[in-house]
């Protein structure tokens, strides 16, 4: 541990300062997303605003679950690389508790105004008597109830929000108490987190996206949508890497850092490929007709151009873009993929919630571009707002001198 004096050039004791035009932003973001979506609200888009709520909500808690997630895998790889990076998944992982809640709310709001999950929790659909009795949602009602439901997403957010509290915890602890107590208790913390999150992850993303279209099911939507879940929460720490550091922070991250941030963004982005089309491929070889239906509303002509344009930006562009092993060393090329990824994302979301619900696509208007930015200022906020309040480096991660003399 004493290795770490002899570099006296960094600064372990640097925190990030959120004020001035990142905190000004953030906060107008804010209450640009608030008016929008009181606007959506009142002018009798009630089903398009829930919708873009729904979206935006599942993005929000989807990144920062992310970010819990890559604080566990780092931990029980014992990955020496990211010690000098830990701090910005950890912001990610903090404001969990906040997402969950938020997400939990939209849900509801969503059930009790008839505006999403109406294709299950309308009683009538299991009344054998009545005229819209639905057999095949009557079938699924052992796990299309809404008790049911409202239990499994307080459980699954509620485990991953303790799991990344008690983590982020213990490596702040770890600063002050120095030695590895934390360390091996995070170890053993993330070990379990790990198994909870990969076998609940999928159970949730189908609850929450897959239930809103309940006639369809796929057992790889799960894994395309932590694939998604994944690449996003990567591209987020990029962009806030090469941002810090463009404004002078975080020092000892470099080159070769940005470089495994970018494998896995590229190669992740490849993954995400690879379950689309296996998810639409098996319906296909396995001539499951009644499946069709899903992409079929996706190759109507109004849903048909997002369709394309998503596999174009979510697996050309990374293709193309980071191939090369020096893109991946660039920070402007890595912010742009980053970005890119994140647009890139939210269309694939789009794809996703969009035809269950509203059904008849309007086009991108105020309501999606304005909910969007209120999102994205509340995550601004929280997050940068959670990273001021300890310094950038863990000083005493045991693998932090590994993280400086990282090379590639």
């Amino acid at each position: 541990m004493g290795t770490h004096n002899h570099h006296h050039d960094y600064n372990f004791s640097e925190r990030y300062n959120f004020a001035g035009t990142a905190k000004i932003v953030s906060l107008l973001a804010i209450v640009a997303g608030v008016a929008v979506i009181a606007y959506g609200l009142m002018t009798g888009e009630t089903m398009r605003t829930f919708a873009n709520l729904l979206l935006m909500g599942y993005y929000f808690t989807c990144v920062c679950a992310a970010g819990a997630f890559f604080v566990g895998l780092q931990m029980v790889t014992q990955s020496g690389w990211s010690a000098g990076l830990i701090r910005i998944p950890q912001a990610m992982a903090t404001v969990l508790p906040i997402a969950s809640i938020i997400l939990l709310i939209i849900a509801a709001g969503g059930i009790y105004s008839h505006t999403l999950y109406h294709h299950w929790t309308n009683p009538e659909l299991f009344d054998p008597n009545s005229p819209h009795y639905d057999k095949l949602i009557a079938g699924k009602e052992a796990f299309l109830n809404i008790p049911g439901f409202f239990i499994r997403q307080i459980l699954f957010m509620g485990s991953y929000s303790i799991f990344a509290f008690i983590l982020t915890k213990l490596s702040y602890k770890e600063d002050l108490e120095g030695g590895l107590n934390s360390y091996k208790k995070s170890f053993k913390l993330s070990a379990i987190f790990l198994v909870v999150f990969g076998f609940t992850t999928p159970i949730w993303s189908f609850d929450t996206i897959m239930s809103l279209e309940a006639h369809w099911f796929s057992t790889m939507f799960g894994w395309y949508n932590f694939a998604a879940m994944w690449v996003s929460g990567i591209a987020v720490i990029v962009v806030m890497v090469v941002l810090l550091k463009k404004a002078g922070y975080m020092a000892w991250v470099n080159e070769n850092h940005l470089h495994d941030l970018g494998k896995l963004m590229f190669g992740f982005s490849i993954f995400w490929t690879y379950v689309w089309f296996a998810q639409f491929m098996l319906i296909w070889y396995s001539n499951i007709p009644e499946e069709t239906v899903y992409f079929y509303k996706r190759w109507e002509p109004e849903y048909k151009p997002w369709f394309w344009l998503s596999i174009i930006i979510n697996f050309v562009s990374p293709l193309l873009l980071l191939v090369d092993r020096d893109a991946k060393r660039k920070q402007n090329v890595m912010l742009f993929v980053a970005i890119l990824l994140l647009c890139g994302h939210w269309l694939d979301y789009y794809i996703m919630i969009m035809p269950g619900t509203v059904e008849t696509n309007r086009g991108f208007g105020i309501i999606e571009i304005g909910t969007a930015i209120g999102f994205a200022g509340l995550f601004t906020f929280l997050v940068l707002n959670n990273l001021s309040k300890h310094a950038l480096a863990p000083k005493n991660h045991p693998f932090l001198d590994e993280s400086l003399h990282h090379q590639i």
